[in-house]
């Protein structure tokens, strides 16, 4: 296309808040060029370059033509029983909606309006015809159209927390993010005269605060903008390219002293919206502090002072460190000394926190909770635990009998003593992880400070297991207390708004069920949860039922089974769901046999005519003095031959073997289907027909229902 350059568009601004400049830069690119591509201001050869520092939101984007082509534009204009007359003529409805459009001279030579471009013609549009207008409409111009993307991008940045600041002038107020001090708009190396947040467009910017070679930079052309930054103003545009330079350097200086940094991409990114020049440096703590628990420190470096600490080669926390500075001068030792001074007190806070929480019991501190508010509809955090211990209690006796049951008990009446310890009090995030330490130090078993420890996992997706049954039961039970309770309260989730995390709460219970392989019946769990409560809400326990089952859907679909053989597994909603991925692999085997198709066919229609038939007899009350088709004969026969076997199967959970066995009924069924009338007239003839698909229907959709898998 000719005269298609490259473009460049930059918001500079104060320092944007850095755990949201990376979304801020990719919406602002994405959102810019999808408005270009909307108004023809794009070509197939474009293609664009997100930038985002922690005082500029950017983009390139090449091949951009100056000039918008011209597009082919249709307009419905009125029904053709209202623009035209009795006469044949156009009406003044017809005529006003041209004038409207500057085209009225076509009404005057209906009905061959056609005037270059232009042309009225007639075309059905639903039910009726109606008048249609085909023109050719200017294409805008690169200033017109990036105006408005610019504009409407701005309005749907997704900005955490607005600013409203004044301008220069003292009088207008803007909102945004934070305020902004200059705007770039080059096509090639000319300026699109465009305005923004009070600015006007130009080709100056700004680079690093103290060590720019040039202030202003004077930017030559849209294509040397990365660079004139680099060399000019000592800052890497790109964010992409700044992470990767932090990932090198952090290695590198790690490498040097044998170790490795810690590896946390949500921390990467941060410190990346901290900086524009990285210079990653080595520091040290006095190793008297790692007598803390590491999570501690590592918690404490990272979130208050964004350092990245460095772990020996067996994953230990050492007294080395790195930190991602935003300037280079020759001598770093400045830099180094005053990070080391820094991080010094954090570190001796978190000390003393351990040590002073370390003079009470996890046991003494019980009665506290008692004075810590849960929910206002389910008490405090106190009775909290005497409901978990409750399930708790249930769910070890089933995994481990007594003993594992009295130790459950025990770990879920500690697990949340530490909420009221200095420690988590500072960071919540150790909640938990410093219950696991102070059971060792008052004592109490190893496989209930692992139960205390792990008992919120799984955080987060990928997240481990609990290490031992002990810690599953606890596990389990609190996030059933937490569903059940939750969904009683009435604070089940609505849309993307979840603020109790239910989903993952459910999600949680699911991949302990599957991945551990826990011989539990989801019904009876829920029956325990529902037991440790005075009271619930008529059909709470069916919506939170309901809600794990929606979430094991998800969860199984993730799996890469497909909806309908994930479909086809939950419909017979199987009590043990540690059975699921085994049920599901037989359905996939089963589907692949030649008899499938058919016999699934079968099944759907065996469902409706049993979901039609009020009253039938049920599935064990089978005549066989009534069966007097050769057919249903041969079919009563054939279930009595297969479905005992296949019974046997499936209750020794040889799920694919059972459905394999059932597949030697599909000519039987055939046959019944082309020679038997299953609603005969006389009705005990047609009610022990329907007993026998219903036995029939019961036999096979016992590991899934089949009649899914019908196309």
């Amino acid at each position: 296309m000719s005269n298609a350059r490259s473009l460049l568009v930059e918001l500079f601004v104060e320092e944007l808040p850095p755990k949201s400049l990376k979304r801020l830069g990719e919406a602002f690119a994405q959102s810019l060029v999808a408005g270009l591509r909307t108004q023809g201001l794009t070509t197939e050869r474009s293609a664009a370059t997100p930038y985002a520092t922690p005082r500029r939101l950017a983009v390139h984007v090449s091949a951009v033509p100056s000039i918008a082509p011209d597009q082919e534009v249709t307009r419905k204009l009125t029904p053709v029983s209202i623009g035209i007359g009795g006469d044949g003529k156009p009406t003044v409805a017809l005529r006003k909606s041209l004038a409207k459009l500057g085209r009225e001279h076509l009404a005057d030579l209906w009905p061959n309006a056609h005037d270059g471009p232009d042309r009225l013609y007639v075309q059905a549009d639903g039910k009726a015809d109606a008048i249609f207008l085909r023109s050719m409409a200017k294409g805008c111009t690169l200033q017109t159209g990036l105006q408005g993307a610019l504009d409407e991008t701005l309005a749907r940045l997704p900005i955490p927390k607005v600013m409203s600041y004044q301008l220069a002038d003292g009088w207008t107020s803007v909102n945004f993010v934070r305020p902004a001090h200059g705007l770039v708009a080059l096509h090639g190396a000319d300026v699109v005269p465009i305005t923004a947040l009070g600015l006007a467009a130009t080709r100056e910017t700004r680079g690093h605060r103290f060590e720019a070679q040039i202030d202003p930079i004077v930017i030559q052309d849209a294509d040397h903008y990365a660079q004139q930054l680099q060399s000019q103003g000592a800052v890497i545009a790109s964010f992409e390219h700044r992470r990767a330079e932090i990932v090198r350097q952090l290695q590198h200086a790690a490498s040097a002293l044998d170790l490795t940094p810690i590896d946390d991409d949500a921390l990467l990114d941060e410190v990346t919206a901290l900086v524009e020049r990285p210079n990653v440096l080595a520091c040290r703590f006095e190793p008297e502090f790692l007598a803390v628990p590491q999570e501690c420190l590592i918690l404490t470096m990272k979130a208050n002072q964004k350092y990245f600490p460095l772990l020996d080669a067996q994953s230990k926390l050492t007294n080395r460190f790195l930190v991602v500075s935003n300037i280079r001068p020759d001598d770093p030792s400045a830099i180094v000394q005053g990070n080391e001074r820094v991080v010094r007190p954090r570190l001796a806070d978190a000390k003393f926190f351990f040590d002073q929480d370390r003079k009470r019991s996890l046991e003494s501190r019980l009665p506290l909770l008692d004075k810590v508010v849960y929910h206002a509809k389910l008490g405090s955090q106190g009775e909290r635990v005497l409901r978990v211990r409750m399930i708790a209690k249930v769910i070890g006796e089933q995994l481990g009998g007594a003993a594992l049951a009295a130790q459950a008990d025990r770990a879920a009446r500690l697990a949340k003593a530490d909420l009221v310890t200095d420690m988590v009090g500072e960071f919540p995030e150790l909640q938990g992880v410093m219950g696991g330490y102070y059971a060792r130090h008052d004592g109490e078993h190893e496989a209930v400070a692992f139960a205390i420890e792990d008992h919120y996992k799984p955080r987060f997706a990928g997240d481990a297991l609990p290490r031992n049954d002990v810690g599953i039961a606890v596990a389990l039970a609190d996030k059933l207390e937490t569903l059940v309770g939750l969904f009683g309260a009435g604070e089940k989730p609505t849309g993307d708004k979840d603020p109790f995390a239910l989903r993952r709460h459910a999600l949680g219970v699911i991949r302990m069920l599957i991945e551990r392989d826990l011989p539990l019946a989801v019904p009876q769990l829920v029956a325990a949860a529902t037991a440790a409560f005075a009271s619930m809400p008529a059909g709470a326990v069916d919506e939170a039922s309901g809600f794990m089952y929606d979430r094991l859907v998800g969860y199984l679909r993730d799996l890469d089974y497909s909806a309908q053989e994930v479909d086809a597994v939950v419909s017979v909603r199987p009590p043990r769901w540690a059975d699921l991925p085994r049920r599901l692999a037989a359905v996939r085997a089963f589907a692949a046999l030649p008899e499938s198709a058919s016999l699934a066919a079968a099944n759907k229609r065996i469902a409706n005519i049993l979901r039609k038939s009020d009253g039938a007899a049920p599935a064990s009350h089978v005549d066989p003095a009534r069966l007097i088709e050769a057919a249903e004969r041969s079919l009563h026969d054939a279930i009595l031959g297969a479905a005992p076997k296949a019974d046997e199967l499936f209750d020794e959970g040889e799920y694919t073997a059972s459905l394999r066995e059932l597949a030697a009924l599909r000519t039987p069924v055939d046959a019944f289907f082309d020679k038997v009338m299953v609603n005969a007239e006389d009705p005990a003839l047609r009610a022990n027909r329907l007993a026998l698909l219903a036995r029939l229907h019961a036999s096979m959709n016992r590991v899934a229902d089949l009649s899914k898998l019908a196309g």
